[in-house]
C-alpha cells in the first residue's frame, strides 16, 4: 500500500527531471542549436553531466561543441565496432540508424566542407553563406557535361534539399520572391567531415575530375 507521501512522491515531478526528458527526446530528434534554441542549449550545459549518463545507457555519447554551438547524440563507437570482443557492447543495438548518401551529396558536403574550411582560415565572419547560385557553381565542374542545363540544375537543387534535410544547410528567409535563394553552411559539418576525411576526398574529386575531362576529350 502506498503511503500519502509515496503518492506525492509519484505525482510530482522534478523539473529538473523534466527539462531532462525534454532535452534527451530533443536530442534523440536531431541536434540542438544555440543560435536557434538559446534556452534549451542553457539547460543543456546544465544537465549535461545526466544527459551523458543517460547517452551511455542507450548506447550513445553526447558531442558537444561550446565554441561551435551544437549538441547532438551519436553511437558509442565500442558498439558499433564488430571486431570488438566485448559481448554486452555487441548486444546493444544501434539506436541512430546510419544514413546512406549518394555519390553527388557526399560530394557537396565536401565541397562545402572545404569552402568552409577556407572561409575560417580567412577570418572575419562567423556564418559562411552561399547563395544558390554558388552552390551550383561549386558542384556544375564535377558532374558530367550535360546538353540540358535545366535538367542538370534541378539535379544540384534537389542535392542541396538533401543536405538541408540532413541538417547541414539552413535555408534563409528571402524578402522577395526574385530574391536569390541563400543557405547558411551549419558548423556542425565540421563534426562529420574531419580534416583527415576531406584531404583523402580532395585527392579523390582530383582523380575524379581528371577522369571526366578524359571522358569529354575522347
Amino acid at each position: 500500500m502506498n503511503t500519502a507521501t509515496d503518492v506525492n512522491t509519484e505525482n510530482t515531478t522534478h523539473p529538473d527531471t523534466a527539462d531532462l526528458s525534454v532535452l534527451l527526446i530533443a536530442l534523440l530528434k536531431g541536434v540542438i542549436y544555440q543560435d536557434t534554441d538559446s534556452a534549451r542549449w542553457k539547460q543543456l550545459l546544465s544537465l549535461q553531466a545526466r544527459v551523458r549518463d543517460y547517452a551511455v545507457v542507450l548506447g550513445l555519447e553526447l558531442i558537444l561543441d561550446e565554441s561551435e554551438g551544437y549538441a547532438f547524440f551519436r553511437s558509442r563507437k565500442n558498439e558499433i565496432n564488430d571486431t570488438d570482443d566485448n559481448p554486452i557492447e555487441k548486444t546493444v543495438p544501434r539506436l541512430i540508424a546510419r544514413r546512406p548518401l549518394s555519390f553527388p551529396v557526399s560530394l557537396l558536403l565536401a565541397l562545402l566542407r572545404k569552402k568552409l574550411a577556407e572561409f575560417d582560415a580567412s577570418g572575419g565572419e562567423t556564418r559562411l553563406i552561399l547563395s544558390r547560385d554558388d552552390i551550383i557553381d561549386l558542384m556544375r565542374i564535377f558532374l558530367p557535361d550535360s546538353s540540358n542545363d535545366a535538367k542538370l540544375v534541378d539535379k544540384i537543387d534537389q542535392h542541396i534539399n538533401k543536405v538541408v534535410d540532413l541538417g547541414f544547410l539552413r535555408r534563409l528567409k528571402q524578402n522577395s520572391s526574385v530574391q536569390l535563394k541563400h543557405y547558411e553552411v551549419r558548423r556542425i559539418l565540421k563534426a562529420f567531415v574531419d580534416a583527415q576525411w576531406l584531404a583523402d576526398f580532395d585527392l579523390k574529386l582530383e582523380q575524379y575530375k581528371q577522369q571526366l575531362i578524359e571522358k569529354n576529350d575522347a
